[in-house]
């Protein structure tokens, strides 16, 4: 396999950006449905409770089809499970545009559309994670892990932005925008040439649908690094509550949604930049505690503000000391994976992750039905604290990883 120095760019390297195109146009569109989707329920319930619904109908079919998910992605072709995955995803958006466009959608229709789009997702996130090893050169893992985060970034940063003026123009344009990404996303993933990966030896029975499990359990540092995810993005889901924010708390529209979604990915961004041509090479492991931490604090700043400038500047914080975590926690996780057990691996990663967001998100919005939308996320930075203060002295070993790579 080919290998890249620093000076390199990987950028010039063709497998990489065609994963990267299909990868970020699907991006784009999950972040035009975040604004899309979260501002039509709140404008045809104004429950905070229904937003959290969102992330619950999201999160139901990953909790129910993570072994599954992970079992297939490990025994069949990568690319067409993404393929597959991001086609369905478009021709739902297809009917969330035609029910918008006829006037006919309910909110139970949105909330059964969305459970497809879990489903789908519940097996292209891990799929699509499983691929990256086998894109890129050996020994740029870390640096293609932050390349690629930072392109998915651009999706964030422009894809709420773009779902915001587009449901200002008319609430049946961000789905049908959103249907034609998946769609060209579906086209990219084909042309991924991938790297057959040597034969590697598991820890756990290859045809077993729970070896994934077994193996993140067996490993303290995987263990420790995807709970750490788990529970402070759980506690941290602040975002969830921008459509309240925004409408109710720093009275502006649509627009102003678009550009709070957009804001902790220009952070992201921004980060990213650096990761990418700038590897952390020591004390990784206290590095992403430490980034935990800064997250937690810039929810709180965030849920206390009752200004525009100060909310997007909060939100900037948390998306660069997220893409920190993102960055270690990938790495390391693909780095300590054997490829024949990637996809079941990925597959418990992400339903951590998907806790993480999509729990979080119910959780914020259940919290915030009962306390308002600014008790419950000053509660959930400061929790989001208090995990990553603990997780450091439960898990020391990951605490005093030095290297990745």
């Amino acid at each position: 396999m080919t290998t890249l120095t620093p000076s390199d760019s990987l950028l010039r390297h063709p497998p990489l950006m065609l994963y990267l195109g299909a990868r970020t146009f699907s991006r784009f569109a999950s972040q035009i449905a975040a604004v899309a989707v979260g501002w039509q329920i709140y404008d045809m319930t104004s429950s905070a409770f229904a937003l959290g619904m969102i992330g619950l109908v999201q999160f139901i079919p990953t909790a129910l089809l993570v072994f599954v998910a992970g079992h297939a992605v490990d025994h069949f072709d990568r690319k067409r499970v993404v393929q597959i995955c991001q086609i369905v995803q478009g021709l739902t958006a297809l009917f969330l545009a035609a029910g918008t466009y006829g006037d006919w959608l309910s909110v139970t229709q949105i909330f059964v559309a969305m459970t497809v789009v879990g489903i789908a997702t519940s097996f292209e996130s891990p799929a699509v994670a499983a691929m990256l090893p086998s894109v890129v050169p050996e020994g740029t893992l870390q640096r293609a892990t932050a390349t690629s985060t930072g392109v998915a970034q651009l999706a964030m940063i422009t894809g709420p932005a773009i779902g915001g003026f587009a449901y200002a123009v008319s609430p049946t344009l961000p789905y049908a925008i959103m249907a034609a990404f998946w769609i060209v996303g579906s086209l990219l993933i084909p042309l991924v040439a991938v790297t057959p990966a040597p034969a590697k030896q598991a820890t756990a029975d290859v045809d077993d649908l729970y070896s994934g499990l077994r193996f993140v359990r067996s490993n303290p540092a995987i263990l420790g690094t995807i709970s750490l995810d788990l529970f402070a993005v759980l506690l941290g889901g602040a975002t969830a509550l921008l459509p309240i924010y925004a409408r109710d708390i720093l009275h502006t529209g649509p627009w102003g949604l678009g550009v709070l979604r957009a804001a902790p990915a220009i952070g992201a961004l921004a980060m990213t930049i650096v990761l990418a041509r700038t590897s952390i090479t020591s004390r990784v492991g206290l590095r992403m505690f430490q980034a935990v931490i800064v997250f937690g604090i810039a929810t709180i700043v965030f849920a206390l503000s009752w200004w525009l400038w100060l909310s997007v500047a909060a939100l900037v914080v948390m998306g660069a000391a997220d893409t920190v975590s993102v960055v270690i926690r990938f790495s390391l996780v693909q780095l300590a994976t054997p490829d024949n057990m990637r996809g079941r691996v990925g597959a418990v990663n992400f339903l951590f992750i998907n806790a993480s967001n999509q729990l979080g998100q119910f959780e914020s919005g259940v919290t915030a039905a009962l306390f308002g939308a600014m008790p419950a996320a000053v509660l959930g930075g400061v929790g989001t604290v208090a995990v990553a203060l603990l997780w450091m002295k439960l898990f020391p070993s990951l605490r005093r990883i030095e290297r990745l790579e």
